[in-house]
This record gives C-alpha cells, sequence and structure tokens, in this order.
C-alpha cells in the first residue's frame, strides 16, 4: 500500500501541522516503507500458530495479595479544599 503526498498533505492539515515540501517527501517515504512491512508480515502464513501473551511463556511470581500499609486516608485529605465521602472533589470540567 503507498501513500501519496496529498494524504500526508490532508493530514497534516487536519492535525494543524505546518510542513515543508522536504518533510512531505520524507513523510510519504517513510510511511511507505512502514505499510509495505505491514503488507510482508501479514503475508505471513500463521495457520496453527498459537498466540502468545509472552515469547518465553514467562510467568509472574506474585505476593500474597494483604494490607501492608495503615489507613492514612484522613491525613492525606486534610489539606485537600473539598472532600466528600472519602473521596477528593474537583471542580467540574467537562459539562
Amino acid at each position: 500500500m503507498a501513500i501519496d503526498r496529498s494524504t500526508i498533505e490532508s493530514v497534516a492539515h487536519l492535525a494543524r501541522l505546518s510542513i515543508s515540501e522536504d518533510e512531505v517527501r520524507q513523510t510519504t517515504d517513510k510511511i511507505t516503507a512502514i505499510m509495505g512491512l505491514i503488507d510482508e508480515m501479514q503475508a505471513v502464513n500463521t495457520d496453527g500458530v498459537e498466540p502468545l501473551a509472552h515469547p518465553l511463556d514467562a510467568t509472574q511470581r506474585l505476593r500474597v495479595d494483604e494490607v501492608t500499609e495503615p489507613n492514612q486516608r484522613e491525613q492525606l485529605q486534610a489539606g485537600a479544599p473539598a472532600t466528600e465521602d472519602g473521596l477528593f472533589l474537583v471542580p467540574r470540567v467537562i459539562e
């Protein structure tokens, strides 16, 4: 899959980026190379290959899930401008 200069210019415009002619050419070449690599990887036959969570089949050592620190909520919230039911109250940002 090839990316042309108009696509790069369109994306730069949508992102409100100023991009020079040289940068358009370089970006077009780099993205075209990346898309070519993706096409190559998609062409590999992966039938019968099980998905892996980790390439070394490692397991994570887990610790016992127990409380090790005392509850300091009251002390930590003492300096907060506003709290309610143990939660910090903050001004509404999104309406």
